[in-house]
């Protein structure tokens, strides 16, 4: 006999949300695992003492982790979805009889106590803490890497830095940004040069090129079309794939090795943990960089571009013979190419020849177009050396298979997170998505590690 089920509604209801949240699901694992209470101690003085209750700052900050847990980019819909969610419900604390906070109180606390007490920054490093004290991390081979994330601001935004200025008097973002530049340069500028060098000098510190709508983004063409980002840089532990620092930069380059050796630093003064080799693409091969890692005790496992030999038949620095005892440089055919000084903007020692011994010289075609020919060595030439010998060694290629592990991060970090473009402007917060994102990936391995070993008690010292 086919049954058939009335909607009906009870007057009265035994109902615990606790009994409908499955032992092993992920939230209710955190909860058991992680205590945010210092949450409260670490905001304690950027509430009044007087005046109606606010809202719990934990359960705010068990709200935001919920969406970066499960990918709910949209405050309003993450509301939404912890008012219809048993479990989201459960690990925030709320009875049913309990509203949801309102989705300006994220906004508001986001720009005023949880940026001024760098929480988000406490959070992920208490994390990574846990971690270590537990023995999921042991940060003796570590990799790092950097991806590049859409800005929230379109391409109709960019503007020149004549156009931008003028914007100061309409736009608050671009007012705001003029003021910060002002504060952080030791020369007075205004948002409106009330002089002609005033007005120079202003423009010597803009970029050729900013958006009116986020001015810390970075016009890029990395992967295709030009587009305003930022890059997200981790620094993981290549064992257990936790990530031990993140940081937030201008789309370029040139910002990579700053960002890794801040968190190589970072990493060892705050966790006491002590690396014993790096790995990187090419991307961080600079000269400077490889020499601080071997300074730092640290084994570069990086592939190094060298432009030695990009000469297409011509000489290169190997065919020229090095004469320590008069510190100079002989070439193929006997001319001797003398040290000519420091080139700083390159970073190397610079040897020239004659005009006079080149301009006859046989061997002219093979080994310059000009006069005469100059050489140059890098400063930092001697580490560059120690780290090509290291290419072939079974170290270095399991380094840069590990290194692979930095690139599924990035992949979980935009499909599932679903942090592809950013939601926030400005570099603190941006840094802000960047640090949430990493404490929800962390808080993922960490809590199934500790499941699965031996009972730990919830503890979460930061």
């Amino acid at each position: 006999m086919m049954g058939h089920h009335t909607r009906s509604e009870s007057l009265f209801y035994y109902f615990r949300l606790e009994d409908h949240v499955p032992e092993d699901h992920l939230l209710r694992l955190i909860d058991k695992h992680v205590d945010f209470g210092f949450v409260r101690d670490r905001l304690k003085r950027y509430y009044s003492d007087t005046g109606r209750p606010s809202i719990d700052p934990e359960m705010l900050l068990r709200i935001l982790l919920i969406g970066y847990l499960y990918g709910i980019t949209s405050e309003r819909r993450l509301v939404d979805e912890v008012r219809m969610h048993l479990a989201y419900r459960w690990f925030t604390g709320l009875d049913f009889d309990q509203e949801v906070p309102h989705h300006s109180t994220f906004s508001k606390n986001r720009h005023g106590r949880f940026q001024e007490a760098n929480l988000f920054r406490e959070l992920f490093e208490a994390i990574v803490a846990r971690c270590v004290e537990v023995g999921l991390v042991t940060g003796k081979h570590l990799s790092v890497d950097g991806t590049q994330v859409m800005a929230n601001a379109g391409v109709k935004s960019r503007v020149t830095r004549e156009a931008f200025v003028e914007t100061a008097q309409v736009n608050r973002t671009v007012r705001e940004y003029l003021d910060e530049l002002a504060a952080q340069n030791p020369t007075p500028v205004a948002p409106e040069p009330v002089s002609q060098e005033a007005s120079d000098k202003l423009m010597a510190i803009l970029p050729e090129k900013l958006s009116t709508t986020d001015p810390d983004a970075t016009w890029s063409g990395k992967n295709g079309p030009a587009v305003w980002a930022y890059y997200d840089n981790y620094l993981i532990d290549n064992e257990s794939c936790i990530v031990l620092g993140v940081e937030a930069t201008p789309a370029r380059f040139s910002q990579e090795p700053a960002a890794a050796k801040l968190m190589i630093t970072t990493a060892k003064a705050r966790f006491g943990l002590q690396p014993e080799s790096l790995g990187a693409d090419k991307g961080y091969g600079s000269a400077e960089f490889i020499d601080w890692l071997w300074k730092e005790g640290i084994t570069p496992h990086i592939p190094l571009i060298d432009r030695r030999k990009q000469t297409q038949g011509a000489f290169t620095r190997d065919d020229f013979t090095y004469l320590p005892d008069t510190n100079a440089y002989r070439c193929p055919a006997g001319k001797l190419l003398h040290y000519a000084g420091l080139g700083h903007q390159t970073q190397q020692h610079i040897y020239c020849s004659t005009p006079t011994q080149c301009v006859p010289c046989p061997e002219k075609s093979k080994c310059t177009s000009g006069k005469a020919r100059k050489l140059g060595v890098s400063w930092y030439e001697a580490a560059r050396d120690r780290a090509r010998a290291l290419v072939d060694s079974p170290a270095f290629v399991n380094s840069l298979s590990a290194s692979s592990k930095v690139e599924a991060l990035f992949s979980e970090l935009k499909q599932r997170i679903r942090l592809s473009r950013l939601k926030l402007r400005r570099m603190r917060l941006v840094a802000e998505q960047f640090l949430l994102a990493a404490t929800a990936q962390n808080l993922k391995r960490m809590v199934r590690f500790l499941n699965n070993s031996k009972p730990q008690p919830a503890v979460l010292s930061a």
